[in-house]
């Protein structure tokens, strides 16, 4: 008789709740859940899952997913007196859905196979509005053994699922594409702010820019959205949760004794605007960061 796989899910923030939704109504396993918000467990609970109360609880799972805020919340989770660490056990699996420091991740991903235990790095990438609709895009670091044995998890949630390599590969990846993205829309923030200081709309010039080559995803997405649209709303992804990502950036550029100066610009252009008051805005709010320095 074939036992049937145990899920279980910590973190059900923004991201979270959602992604764990999924897997509560795509899969046939027990999921069991655990947060320090009591709604979302309430939530999830009414469509399926089961409280776990504890991460004692929750680490009695085969496959236990994080979805954290940053590193140090998930050093805390695994690291702590009662973190999972405590109670992982051979031919268990951890998969970290969270965008976490390089060096962390090697780390924790030693200390579990000290353990017996599997880890996968597995950051997520694209919106809240992705992660209701299953649309996620998802960069893997694992052994192609443990790949193989998550990815069908992770689609029902996600609609890219990509292996980058072993331990660590899925954060490098991610961590470098939002540092990119950065770059990229400081660029159009800054023209959008010399186009009107010249008398030119910047709606007028996205379009312009949208049917040349400067056309980009983020020119569509944040450039439209929310630098021509003036919108940046919170419990979308935030200026201090961005300025922790180009931090752990420019962390790797440091290590690998490169000068990332653009990304250095963007991180400072970014804690600009968390001290403005602007932590919890949509990051391309840096905008106003540039437009400021201008008067």
């Amino acid at each position: 008789m074939t036992t049937k796989t145990t899920l279980g899910f910590i973190g059900l923030g923004v991201m979270g709740e959602p992604m764990c939704r999924h897997l509560v109504q795509k899969t046939s396993a027990d999921v069991t859940v655990h947060d320090i918000n009591a709604a979302p467990v309430t939530r999830l609970v009414t469509q399926g899952a089961r409280d776990g109360g504890s991460l004692a609880e929750v680490a009695k799972a085969d496959i236990v997913f994080i979805s954290m805020p940053s590193g140090a919340h998930l050093q805390r989770i695994c690291e702590g007196p009662d973190g999972l660490l405590a109670f992982a056990r051979p031919g268990q699996m951890i998969v970290d859905l969270s965008t976490s420091p390089l060096k962390l991740t090697r780390e924790l991903a030693a200390a579990f196979a000290a353990k017996g235990a599997d880890y996968a790095d597995a950051p997520i990438a694209r919106t809240r509005a992705a992660a209701e609709a299953g649309t996620l895009a998802i960069t893997v670091g694992a052994t192609p053994e443990i790949f193989a044995r998550v990815e069908p998890l992770l689609r029902c949630f996600a609609a890219e699922v990509t292996h980058c390599g072993e331990v660590g590969s899925g954060q490098v990846v991610k961590i470098l594409n939002n540092m990119v993205v950065v770059g990229t829309v400081t660029a159009l923030c800054e023209a959008a702010a010399i186009a009107e200081s010249a008398g030119i709309d910047r709606q007028a010039l996205f379009e312009a820019f949208a049917k040349g080559s400067a056309d980009s995803f983020a020119l569509r997405n944040h450039g439209f959205k929310a630098v021509a649209a003036r919108e940046f709303p919170e419990r979308v992804f935030s200026t201090d949760y961005m300025l922790k990502d180009v931090s752990y950036a420019l962390e790797m550029a440091r290590d690998g004794g490169i000068d990332a100066r653009e990304a250095a610009l963007g991180a400072r252009l970014l804690g600009e605007a968390s001290q403005q008051g602007f932590g919890a805005n949509y990051w391309p709010v840096i905008i106003k960061v540039i437009e400021g320095a201008a008067r």
